[in-house]
């Protein structure tokens, strides 16, 4: 019925240009005319008239799935993985099906960072009054006054908020290797205080009112003819846009205005305002990052804003599958020098973990984080990561030095 339906309407049009180009000029004008029609609409677009509605549950159990023991998400009934294509050729569906499951794994991992690993949830900005846009982080009860060592961490860009390294993980395989409730915890039973970052939080959304939606135009003083030829020009555009609405967007989305949040309107903002009311304040010798992808560039944007500050309470960094640069973010000599003997970063690559990678840039060592899938970096070089900070932390106190370059660690590892 569904592909019948969209059969019989190119069927329409194609009898009607049949029809139209055996008559005169006019019917050849009017031919023209429907051939412009055709290219502007997209088949793929047109088929979303005869789609489902775009309404979907808000809890997991609504969905019928749920996490196993294994932390694997299965459905209730049959045990199977999530299935993508729920509803074949209707992808734009399938994909607010999953984007709406995704929002339900979102509200999940906060409530186990709370309930399972003991985190709260700080509100920023700090001072942020009741009707403004606000986000938040979590941290442990220790995080501001452990006086030996605090653990940051940082995520990508895109979908993903506090907690996560990557949805695709937690929906398609499992809570281990797609949140960062193993490092959390890990953390914690080591003595660290632990900062979990949210940078894709950026600002809020609102429902745009009828005059917000609709563009406003002061013509008081234009002449009154000037003003109706405007009006009607707007008003067949308005009639245009319509019909076309009609056929792109059956099911109208709610048009919303983004509110951003004050200090916090990008993950670099978010990182540097973080830094300033928390990490930095905080008692802590020594702290650590961990940074996956877009969070590494971040990382490095908070440093060259923040130079002197992060040389004196950062131990050590440990970047994964980092996409920074420090040649477009014009990070300084000082800088890479200091990267060099302090960070490291975890490449996807089909080497095995931790074995040297080369690198165009003169930053940080990289190393082989063994998968070459960019998700799952973080993952992968867990055990590492965890081993690069102890030896960093233990050289620290015994020499009162800087830690060892990445580089002659390296070569322990490999060791084996």
């Amino acid at each position: 019925m569904y592909v019948t339906s969209i059969a019989l309407i190119w069927l329409q049009i194609w009898i009607s240009m049949a029809q139209l180009q055996q008559g005169g000029p006019d019917e050849k004008e009017k031919t023209t005319a429907l051939k412009d029609l055709l290219s502007r609409i997209d088949l793929d677009e047109l088929m979303k008239k005869d789609e489902p509605p775009l309404e979907f549950p808000d809890t997991l159990e609504g969905f019928e799935y749920a996490f196993n023991e294994k932390g694997q998400l299965r459905h209730i009934k049959s045990g199977e993985p999530f299935i993508f294509n729920y509803r074949e050729d209707l992808h734009r569906w399938n994909q607010k099906r999953y984007e709406a499951l995704g929002e339900i794994i979102t509200k999940y991992v906060y409530e186990l960072l709370e309930e399972e690993c003991h985190l709260k949830k700080v509100y920023i900005p700090v001072d942020t009054a009741e009707s403004e846009p606000r986000s938040f982080i979590f941290m442990s009860e220790d995080a501001m006054t452990n006086p030996d060592k605090l653990m940051v961490l940082i995520h990508g860009s895109g979908v993903v908020r506090a907690g996560q390294w990557a949805r695709r993980l937690i929906i398609n395989e499992d809570l281990d290797s797609g949140t960062q409730i193993p490092y959390i915890k890990r953390a914690i039973e080591e003595g660290y205080g632990v900062i979990v970052l949210n940078p894709n939080e950026n600002y809020i959304e609102v429902e745009k009112t009828k005059a917000q939606a609709q563009p406003s135009s002061d013509s008081s003083d234009e002449p009154a003819e000037k003003r109706e030829r405007k009006d009607k020009i707007q008003k067949d555009t308005k009639k245009r846009r319509d019909f076309y609405e009609k056929y792109r967007n059956p099911q109208k989305e709610k048009e919303t205005l983004q509110l951003y949040i004050r200090e916090n309107g990008s993950p670099e903002e978010h990182a540097i305002y973080v830094w300033d009311h928390f990490i930095f304040r905080s008692a802590a010798e020594s702290v650590f990052f961990v940074a996956h992808s877009y969070g590494g560039l971040a990382f490095v944007e908070l440093m060259i804003q923040r130079e002197a500050e992060v040389k004196n309470k950062v131990t050590a960094v440990a970047l994964t599958d980092s996409v920074h640069n420090v040649w477009h973010q014009e990070a300084g000599k000082t800088i890479r020098e200091w990267m060099r003997e302090n960070c490291c970063n975890w490449v996807s690559s089909s080497e095995p973990v931790d074995t040297s990678v080369e690198s165009m840039l003169p930053d940080c060592p990289r190393v082989s984080a063994g998968t070459e899938r960019h998700e799952l970096t973080s993952w992968k070089s867990f055990p590492s990561i965890f081993r690069f900070f102890g030896e960093a932390l233990e050289a620290k106190r015994s020499s009162g030095k800087a830690a060892p370059t990445r580089r002659s660690q390296r070569i322990r590892y490999e060791e084996l």
